[in-house]
């Protein structure tokens, strides 16, 4: 079974990238599709005060990071609805798509290859951000083809 891991985000990019692995391998039975969004880092502000923060400010930072992660991946929703629904309408079924997003990760580049190795993925397949001549790849793009032995990287425009 072939098993695809495709980046995604709130970006054109990424949704391009979705519908290239759909053209490719809709119909497809032996596919495995993996759709995942790394959130960004905490801002600033939840985790800098410049002081050792008390157990009752602690109790309270928690629970401002985590509705600030519940709406970041609620944010995320009708994106992972477009890209599965893309993946459905090429005869992709439901049960070859997992959707993920990862939210404790500090790199980007880092969260994307670490789960597809841990979840077995053969291929990763990144949307390439619309940059000047002048950056070919962007710096998430560029680090996972650096880093990315022993995977298939494809990287869509």
């Amino acid at each position: 079974m072939n098993k695809m891991l495709v980046a995604l985000d709130d970006s054109a990019s990424s949704m391009n990238a979705v519908e290239y692995v759909a053209r490719q391998f809709g119909g497809a039975q032996d596919v495995q599709i993996g759709l995942v969004h790394v959130l960004p880092n905490l801002p600033a502000i939840f985790w800098d005060e410049g002081h050792i923060l008390s157990e009752e400010e602690k109790r309270e930072r928690r629970k401002v990071v985590d509705k600030w992660v519940t709406d970041r991946k609620a944010k995320m929703d009708p994106v992972f609805k477009k890209a599965t629904d893309l993946l459905l309408n090429r005869g992709i079924k439901a049960g070859q798509i997992q959707a993920r997003s990862v939210s404790d990760s500090t790199d980007i580049a880092d969260s994307i290859l670490e789960q597809a190795k841990d979840e077995g993925y053969q291929t990763i397949v990144i949307g390439r951000c619309d940059r000047s001549a002048k950056h070919v790849l962007g710096s998430i793009t560029s680090k996972i083809v650096d880093q990315g032995r022993g995977f298939v990287i494809t990287i869509v425009e």
